[in-house]
């Protein structure tokens, strides 16, 4: 008797939920409009805002604890890897000058064992694009109210 309670219940339970699926399945709606299997285009390729490295103006900041955006594209840059980091061609202490760029900032520098005052890059710091962000001049997907906490200077 056991047994036959058993597969009663789950034949009843199997029917419940094919029936409340079908409802379920007809009342769903995407918020995007479209069916959710549906292929999603490509985005449009969006150009960076800047150009050649070093002809462009740093981008203001918004809040004081915001990473430095960066203000050129990126299209013929390396990937960084373990062994290769671009950026450091043109934002390394040795090269910044030389280069007029923006130089490597002290938190991302770690003192050699030994060394005295000498210093290298961080590893913990070495993927770049993890918080520096190129500018494409793209128009928002959502409305932003943003304000920052960085006072603009006169």
């Amino acid at each position: 008797m056991n047994k036959t309670i058993k597969t009663t219940v789950a034949v009843l339970a199997a029917a419940l939920f094919a029936s409340v699926s079908g409802i379920a399945a007809a009342q769903v709606n995407s918020l995007r409009g479209v069916q959710a299997d549906a292929v999603d285009q490509a985005p449009r390729d969006l150009q960076y805002q800047g150009k050649k490295p070093g002809l462009q103006k740093p981008i203001a900041r918004t809040f004081k604890e915001q990473p430095p955006l960066i203000p050129h594209a990126l299209a013929n840059f390396d990937e960084i890897t373990l062994e290769e980091n671009q950026c450091m061609s043109c934002h390394s202490e040795e090269k910044y000058k030389e280069k007029k760029a923006t130089k490597l900032g002290d938190s991302h520098m770690t003192a050699v064992p030994g060394g005295g005052a000498k210093k290298v890059m961080n590893m913990t710091r070495w993927q770049c694009n993890n918080c520096h962000v190129g500018q494409v001049d793209a128009k928002p997907l959502v409305d932003n109210t943003f304000k920052g906490n960085i006072t603009a200077k006169p």
